[in-house]
């Protein structure tokens, strides 16, 4: 198929790119810079831009949509135009131009309400309920996505949990700078039970999402590893990996909320774009267990995930070494 991939400049985004060129597809990627897939035919613009999405769309079958504001901190005009604004645009300019494919990129925080998760499937996208404008944000477009589906028009949701790798700077950057200055602490001890996806896990499940788009469509899959750890464990694994000392002092969860909802309180008199510390949402991420059941998602998408929690901490020591 000829696939257009948003948003392929992130580390998942360029691995879904990879992944499609790798499997035989012809891919045109939309970002607003290069996204430094070889192989790929960079179109550049912004979702913001209905003239440019509509370029974008041209002369593809399929649609990967994974661009998005991804921030715990930000104005709420921000996510609506890009998130939900901007996915609205791109669905319709893909009815438009006779798309017949769509897998919306999405997150299990759109059906998080900040309780624990304990072996759940995907549950339904809730806005109302969900924690911070990002998550909301996303459920909103998410549900856009699902509304769209019809014959010919097929409509998909992955969700991939936790998404890490080498090169990551959204999670895997952040937790080592911050352990080599002593400033992460372990939540209620780090006893909270959590499920991650190593990157190329989720760039095939994604891929695979889009191959079975038409017997799956109207449905949303949660995909992880499949092997839940503490947090301690992952962030002493991720840190070992890094070279930088794990985290050893402790902070109890509900105080961490507390102050997580102050500092985003600030966050938002001050308008600063930067990342908090601490919010909400990231507090209750730390402290409560959050693992989904698997079945459903292998056997609908017929996948299988690749690399081991092992074997990707492995892969991050490796690249970390080379660095």
């Amino acid at each position: 198929m000829t696939v257009l991939v948003t948003g392929a400049s992130g580390m998942l985004g360029r691995a879904v790119a990879t992944e499609l060129i790798r499997a035989g597809h012809t891919v045109s990627t939309f970002q607003r810079g290069v996204s430094g897939v070889p192989g790929a035919r960079d179109v550049r613009g912004s979702l913001t831009d209905e003239r440019e999405v509509q370029r974008a769309v041209e002369g593809v079958e399929s649609i990967i949509h994974l661009a998005a504001k991804v921030s715990m901190a930000g104005r709420v005009a921000d996510f609506d135009a890009v998130n939900v604004q901007g996915t609205r645009s791109l669905l319709e300019a893909a009815r438009q131009a006779g798309v017949s494919r769509f897998v919306m990129v999405s997150s299990p925080s759109v059906a998080h309400a900040g309780v624990a998760v304990i072996g759940d499937d995907a549950l339904p996208a809730d806005p109302a309920n969900a924690r911070g404008d990002y998550a909301r944000s996303k459920a909103e477009s998410e549900l856009l996505a699902l509304a769209a589906d019809r014959p010919g028009f097929a409509v998909v949701a992955v969700r991939p949990h936790i998404v890490w790798g080498p090169g990551d700077t959204q999670l895997i950057e952040r937790i080592v700078e911050r352990s080599r200055q002593g400033r992460l602490p372990l939540l209620s001890g780090g006893l909270a039970l959590i499920d991650t996806t190593y990157v190329d896990n989720a760039a095939t499940a994604i891929v695979a999402g889009l191959g079975r788009a038409v017997q799956v469509h109207g449905e949303s899959f949660v995909v992880t590893n499949g092997e839940p750890r503490t947090v301690r464990e992952l962030l002493a694994g991720i840190c070992a990996a890094a070279g930088v000392p794990a985290p050893q002092w402790g902070v109890p969860a509900p105080l961490a909320r507390a102050a997580g909802g102050a500092i985003e309180h600030f966050w938002g008199l001050k308008a600063r774009a930067d990342e908090p510390p601490m919010t909400r949402f990231l507090a209750e991420q730390l402290s409560t267990s959050h693992w989904y059941d698997q079945r459903r998602t292998r056997h609908s998408l017929g996948w299988e995930p690749a690399v081991s929690l092992d074997e990707g901490l492995g892969r991050l020591r490796d690249w970390y070494a080379a660095q």
